[in-house]
């Protein structure tokens, strides 16, 4: 299947389809949405593929309660700061959001996490969730092989969680690619034979 973007008309009531039924006003706005194998932004066939995504930002309280009170309405909640003086040197201090899903052991759950620019400080900072470790050495192995900068090969982040296995790339323009195994997330997907 193709991945590509798909047209929908969306009518001022929130509905979507290729036609609006029962809408008074007729009003129609275009709406892209991905159509393929990635299905709805951020998962690919049911699965959800972001786990978390770094947002560098200069006022970390003000930033919080701006994407608290913005994604609340999508179930999104505050997970308070997390301390990184147990991390190695360069792991800030981070801040999180996450929605419905996070933590509840029945799903993958995805992340925000803020933190404070640093003077100079440019890229992306994305995590995609693995099934399993090996899921995370093929990607990583993959990325290097690419052209990647590793940035952390794979290995357990004890100073996250005891079960947060992750590795970490960099691509050729500043940005950064964590691969992460969190084994108290479910699988999400039956592993090809």
């Amino acid at each position: 299947m193709r991945v590509g973007w798909k047209r929908f008309n969306r009518c001022v009531k929130g509905r979507t389809g290729r036609g609006c039924r029962g809408c008074a006003t007729g009003e129609r706005s275009p709406r892209l949405e991905l159509n393929g194998p990635l299905g709805q932004a951020g998962t690919r066939q049911g699965r959800t593929v972001l786990d978390h995504v770094y947002i560098s930002v200069s006022d970390v309280p003000r930033s919080v309660a701006f994407y608290v009170a913005a994604l609340e309405p999508l179930g999104w909640r505050e997970l308070g700061g997390w301390d990184s003086s147990g991390a190695p040197a360069g792991v800030p201090d981070l801040h999180g959001v996450a929605d419905a899903a996070y933590g509840s052991g029945t799903a993958v759950g995805s992340t925000i996490w803020l933190r404070r620019r640093q003077p100079g400080e440019t890229g992306l900072y994305v995590g995609f969730v693995a099934d399993s470790d090996a899921e995370v050495d093929a990607v990583y192995a993959a990325a290097i092989a690419a052209g990647g900068k590793s940035e952390g090969e794979p290995a357990v982040r004890a100073y996250f969680d005891p079960s947060y296995y992750a590795a970490n790339i960099g691509d050729f323009d500043g940005n950064h690619l964590e691969i992460v195994h969190k084994k108290f997330n479910p699988p999400h997907r039956q592993h090809r034979e």
